[in-house]
């Protein structure tokens, strides 16, 4: 399994207000906006992402992790005793995912673009 991107998130009471902020300060772009998260980058491709309210999981993640194999990447968590706090699941916007909380209490998404399910 191989990290391919990581990308801080930061939870945010209002994303437009906070997408304008970071606009400005960082000269970052909007580069994916599914409204409750946005994702900024710079020309370089460094990415900062900020959210009100995660769609389907419990918890807000702290970070964004992507790798080349979700599923080794959570036999890897399980195998180091990972609390695993949102399932493994395919997402309807094209990112199969699952959480994990460090042992600070941190909560990391892994993720990887997969096709978005068929609609049914």
């Amino acid at each position: 399994m191989r990290v391919e991107r990581v990308v801080p998130i930061l939870t945010v009471t209002d994303v437009a207000s906070a997408v304008e902020t970071h606009r400005r300060v960082l000269g970052m772009s909007v580069v994916m906006d599914h409204g409750w998260i946005v994702t900024l980058a710079d020309d370089a491709g460094r990415q900062l992402s900020v959210m009100t309210r995660d769609a389907s999981a419990a918890v807000n993640p702290d970070v964004s992790v992507f790798v080349d194999d979700v599923g080794e990447a959570l036999r890897q968590a399980i195998a180091a005793g990972a609390e695993i706090v949102h399932p493994l699941t395919e997402e309807p916007w094209g990112v199969t995912r699952f959480f994990y909380r460090d042992a600070g209490g941190s909560v990391i998404n892994i993720g990887m673009h997969t096709e978005p399910p068929a609609p049914q």
